[in-house]
């Protein structure tokens, strides 16, 4: 069983870092070996998924690495190695033969393989791990193309973003260290055993998981980074928004469920955070121009009904809206990065038509926009009412503002679709989509339709079973009827409003356009004052601290100066002046020394006498 599960890992990761290490002379194989690898992983999952396996390593004293597949994980796995298999077919046909697809292909089974391993951990520190991979493994992807300074510069804000939110799971371990509950020192860093550590360890690491889940989620107060994540290839886009880094943060938000619960704050946090999340970035999406960042703003929003689906304990809803938005998001990229490729744009404007040129395309395009939209009998209508149900026990503002959140889905994905099927203009410099990358489209759209299934009974008790999630709240005929027909108005509003400007003050729309004007508020309220101490502590280094090394040098120098000048020369002095007396003790030592006999014996005698005068006057 152990075997199993050290596969599903290792095989993404070892043959991602394989492809890395070979470079480019790996590119024409590339693709095959990665998706044998994302196939063979999907196979993997399925069976863990079911089997449950457990894998242990040593690792540290008291601290082994541990691995676990349970209800949650397993759906998760099976999600993650599904997309990814899916995103590698469509960037397969895609990419072309002049581009790094070693390094490609090598960077997405690694950035898959991190996040199977953050998915199957058992402990923060195996956690950590993945985490850390994965966010590596986002920055070199975003930046694939490292040559466009802006797609590096966004690469570096997307990474730099999410790492300072990372800390707080630095944070939850030290404080889960430190507050050593369990039996052994370690097994308090157990994810389960969290709910367990005693105030005041208990908030530091709810924090620091609240935290860290935030940031990685795009949530308030972080969501801007996934702007800038824009700039990497649309597959990265596609993979790295729908069932990996994105979703990461609300997948451990749902994981750790019992410690939000038991530190009395942090579900509530996390709840209001999330349908906050949903509604203002639903906003945002609204306001855009641009379709890969109408996508990304309502991927926020998305993961916001999932982070709300953590707070009021709806690990059911949550997770049916994890899985049904991955298939429908990682559509939406693909299809708007085929687009780009033909067209040579993601503007709305430039797109208008788009769908009709590329019927099958846009027929998959509009089949994921409407379950976006939550409209029946789509995937994502009945997901975010199972999880909304939770919303409505716990709180009915929580439920308003989730239904609004919903309402939002429904107009931006409405307005996407009005350009792309508005009456089609002349494209005669568009290219033809491969064949190859639409069938990839074609499997996401049915996944769309065929996960709707799951959200009623008797497949969702199942779901429920398997999550070991008892006394979920169900939603109501009459829920489900509520937010469809909402959406349903919402929808045929937007279509109808088309492409006139919105009613509302300029500063306004460019303030949601700009989203929030998070990206400027971290720059003022973070990114300015560090810089401003990092150059005052430039400031000191050079006035103060250089100043003093190189006084400290100076006053070394002129004291080695003075030393030679006047202690050498005294020292000098005495030991000539001893050397001196030396040799004139010798010229006198030598005088009596003549070789004569009859003088050594008149010196013998006078020495003797000399000493008989002293020995009688010592007497």
């Amino acid at each position: 069983m152990s075997a199993l599960l050290w596969a599903l890992v290792a095989l993404p990761l070892g043959a991602g870092v394989l492809l890395l290490v070979v470079g480019r002379r790996a590119d024409r194989a590339a693709p095959g070996v990665a998706l044998a690898v994302a196939a063979s992983a999907l196979g993997l999952a399925v069976t863990a998924a079911f089997r449950h396996p457990s894998a242990q390593a040593p690792f540290l004293d008291g601290l082994p690495m541990q691995l676990t597949v349970d209800g949650l994980s397993g759906l998760l796995a099976v999600t993650v190695t599904a997309v990814t298999l899916v995103v590698l077919l469509f960037s397969a046909a895609e990419f072309s033969s002049g581009e790094a697809r070693a390094r490609f292909f090598g960077l997405m089974l690694l950035f898959a393989g991190s996040m199977l391993v953050t998915v199957t951990a058992a402990t923060l520190p195996v956690l950590l791990m993945g985490w850390e991979v994965m966010g590596a493994t986002s920055w070199a992807l975003i930046g694939y193309w490292w040559r466009d300074p802006e797609r590096t510069s966004a690469a570096d804000t997307a990474f730099l973003t999410t790492r300072t939110a990372d800390l707080g799971l630095y944070l939850a371990a030290g404080a889960a260290l430190a507050s050593g509950a369990g039996p052994t020192s370690y097994s308090s860093l157990s994810l389960d055993g969290l709910a367990r550590a005693d105030e005041p360890w208990l908030s530091f690491i709810t924090a620091g998981v609240v935290v860290a889940a935030l940031g990685k989620s795009a949530q308030l107060p972080f969501s801007f980074w996934l702007s800038k994540a824009m700039r990497g290839p649309s597959p990265v886009s596609a993979l790295l928004h729908s069932a990996t880094m994105v979703v990461a943060g609300a997948y451990l938000l749902l994981r750790t469920g019992p410690l939000l619960d038991a530190s009395g704050w942090g579900d509530d946090v996390v709840a209001w955070t999330g349908a906050a999340t949903a509604v203002l970035l639903g906003l945002v999406a609204i306001a855009q121009t641009d379709l890969k960042q109408l996508l990304a703003a309502s991927s926020c929003a998305q993961i916001g009904f999932m982070v709300l689906a953590a707070g009021v304990g709806a690990t059911t809803g949550g997770t049916l809206q994890l899985v049904a938005h991955a298939a429908a998001k990682s559509l939406l990229f693909l299809a708007a990065g085929a687009w780009l490729t033909a067209l040579g744009t993601q503007q709305l404007p430039a797109l208008l038509g788009a769908a009709r040129h590329h019927r099958t395309v846009g027929t998959a395009f509009t089949v994921a926009a409407l379950s976006l939209a939550g409209l029946p009998p789509l995937s994502l209508w009945a997901a975010k009412d199972v999880l909304l149900a939770g919303a409505l026990e716990r709180s009915p503002w929580l439920y308003a503002a989730g239904l609004a959140g919903a309402l939002l889905s429904a107009v931006y994905s409405a307005k996407a679709l009005w350009f792309v099927w508005r009456p089609a203009v002349a494209r005669p410099d568009a290219r033809r989509i491969p064949a190859g990358a639409v069938w990839p489209l074609v499997l996401s759209a049915f996944a769309c339709v065929a996960l709707v299934v799951p959200a009623f009974p008797p497949v969702r008790d199942s779901v429920s079973r398997v999550l070991a999630a008892s006394g979920q709240p169900a939603p109501h005929a009459w829920e489900f009827a509520l937010s469809a027909g909402l959406a349903l108005l919402a929808a045929v509003g937007a279509w109808a409003w088309g492409a006139r400007p919105l009613p509302l003050a300029a500063r306004v729309k460019s303030g949601f356009a700009d989203w929030l004007g998070l990206e400027r508020a971290a720059h003022v309220l973070l990114v300015a004052p560090t810089m401003r101490l990092a150059r005052a502590a430039a400031a000191f280094d050079d006035r103060v601290l250089d100043r003093a090394v190189e006084g400290s040098a100076s006053a070394t120098v002129r004291l080695a100066r003075w030393t030679n000048d006047v202690v050498e020369r005294a020292v000098d002095g005495t030991v000539g002046a001893v050397a001196a007396g030396t040799r004139a003790l010798g010229r006198w030592a030598r005088r009596p020394q003549t070789g004569q006999l009859h003088q050594y014996l008149a010196q013998a005698v006078a020495a003797f006498t000399v000493l008989a005068v002293v020995l009688v006057l010592v007497r």
